[in-house]
């Protein structure tokens, strides 16, 4: 486990780290959730191992530190995640990135370019959301006050989670799990999806086939980004099929590198 230090307080990011050669690979995992339980998998799977790889865990998240001061805004988690590969000697990565972690890693490379070369998406966040009382996820969560939310709401959304998302979920700060939610429904401006736009970088998004056609895709296809869907999946497309994970997250690197 590697660590560094990402505020003026101290307060650590922290990640597993596989050696191999670079560019170094960051995954980085959506809302409550944590990398190296996410992606050890298909990190280490013949299509995708041999590279630099840093499962890693953004603030409040996993075995990174909880602070309780921590805004959470997209921009601040970007740039505590910038920090933390700085700290590590990381600069043109592949950022493979899940959901809240994908919104993320379009700010990193908006407002740290150097850090990122390529993107690959799974099925990320791009366009603010309402919020949803009565829903497990981000719009749940951000449909509390803080005060609702740290008096007991979390509870309820334990109990909406399930046992599977909740495992990683309560490893996360409460305060942190609830205002990371509140940015990612309110989103950024300009928009995720603008920045996505605006990128320069090769990008992939990767999506459940079930899912359907993912709003936008004409003009993101215009942009540049690959659109990939993935069959036999859900929204956790690299647990519920790592071997279709690993073969489009593998396609999609080599076609970049004849870019």
């Amino acid at each position: 486990m590697r660590n560094a230090a990402v505020t003026l307080e101290g307060d650590q990011i922290r990640w597993v780290e596989l050696p191999g050669q670079e560019p170094s690979r960051v995954y980085v995992h959506g809302l409550g959730a944590t990398s190296p339980a996410y992606f050890a998998e298909v990190a280490v799977h013949p299509l995708l191992a041999g590279r630099r790889s840093l499962l890693i865990d953004l603030l409040g998240h996993g075995i990174s530190d909880r602070p309780t001061d921590f805004d959470c805004t997209l921009e601040s988690h970007a740039d505590a995640l910038a920090a933390a590969l700085t700290s590590a000697g990381v600069a043109g990565a592949e950022l493979i990135a899940h959901s809240m972690g994908g919104s993320v890693a379009i700010i990193l490379a908006a407002r740290h370019p150097q850090l990122v070369s390529r993107l690959v998406l799974i099925d990320a966040n791009l366009d603010p959301i309402p919020s949803a009382p009565g829903s497990a996820g981000s719009s749940g969560i951000a449909a509390y006050s803080e005060e609702e939310f740290l008096a007991g709401g979390w509870e309820e959304i334990r109990d909406r989670a399930g046992p599977h998302w909740w495992s990683t979920m309560r490893l996360a700060g409460r305060e942190t799990l609830h205002r990371s939610a509140v940015h990612l429904a309110r989103g950024t401006a300009p928009t995720m999806r603008e920045h996505l736009l605006d990128l320069k970088i090769p990008r992939t998004y990767l999506l459940p086939e079930a899912d359907g056609p993912l709003p936008g895709t004409d003009a993101l296809i215009e942009a540049g980004v690959a659109v990939v869907s993935v069959p036999d999946c859900g929204h956790n497309i690299m647990l519920d099929n790592p071997e279709g994970f690993a073969r489009a997250t593998a396609a999609a690197l080599s076609d970049h590198d004849q870019q």
